[in-house]
């Protein structure tokens, strides 16, 4: 299909007028398009007019971008929530793509486009929203603002414990979680609060303690040595007496 038709219509369904990011931190300024470089959201890199195959990934890791390469296809997007590589393991967690991967991918007529506010935005198409229609949670309210729209929710469920509810999270996801147990084991009212990577933002658990939530669901939120965001909001979850349930491990 046509490039652009496909992007205005990204551009609508996912409601970019009233979001707004920021990866200032990327140095590929060369490679991508004068409108990224101005509100980081959208068409990263252009280089083909017309879409022949799609490609989805959270992140565009060596792995994924290998994956194209050896397809050796023509006219293809990209698709990405994050428009870095991301290595919690490694500190800065997130870096460009290569160089020369960058020339590669132009010369394969391979396109990246990025959202991260607008696809983690409460929505239909947001990562928490459908997070929690996979573990049949019933969503009751939003919290927590960022990029300018919401992206926690609210919700109940009708497991009693946080165990049950980590055992329903990993049939979910089929692979194991990490539980970090720091309130009760008991969940409250059967209320819990859910963003799908919100883990390492520590300003989330004083919010939960109000709200009296002690366990909250996310895609990020593992310890990691050195990495501060981490360990505030690890201290900031215990000070609140809130388990973090997360899928990384």
């Amino acid at each position: 299909m046509n490039a652009i038709d496909l992007y205005n219509r990204m551009e609508d369904d996912f409601r970019l007028s009233i979001c707004h990011d920021d990866w200032d931190e990327m140095t590929i300024t060369e490679y991508i398009t004068e409108q990224y470089s101005k509100r980081y959201m959208g068409l990263v890199t252009d280089n083909t007019n017309v879409i022949n195959h799609v490609y989805t990934a959270v992140f565009p890791s060596q792995g994924v971008i290998g994956k194209i390469i050896a397809d050796d296809r023509r006219g293809v997007l990209l698709f990405v929530h994050h428009p870095m590589q991301w290595d919690m393991r490694k500190i800065p967690v997130f870096t460009d793509i290569s160089i020369e991967a960058l020339r590669e991918l132009q010369r394969r007529q391979v396109s990246i486009y990025n959202l991260h506010v607008p696809l983690d935005a409460n929505g239909i198409y947001g990562t928490t929203w459908n997070f929690a229609k996979a573990l049949n949670i019933e969503i009751i309210d939003e919290f927590y603002e960022y990029g300018g729209v919401k992206v926690g929710i609210i919700g109940t469920v009708d497991c009693e414990t946080v165990a049950e509810l980590q055992q329903r999270f990993e049939n979910a996801v089929d692979h194991k979680t990490n539980l970090y147990p720091y309130g009760k084991h008991i969940i409250n009212n059967h209320k819990i609060a859910l963003i799908a990577g919100g883990g390492n933002e520590a300003d989330v658990y004083p919010v939960l303690c109000d709200l009296g939530i002690n366990t909250f669901l996310t895609g990020i939120g593992n310890m990691r040595n050195g990495y501060q965001p981490s360990i505030d909001a690890h201290n900031a979850a215990k000070k609140a007496g809130v388990n973090i349930l997360t899928g990384t491990h």
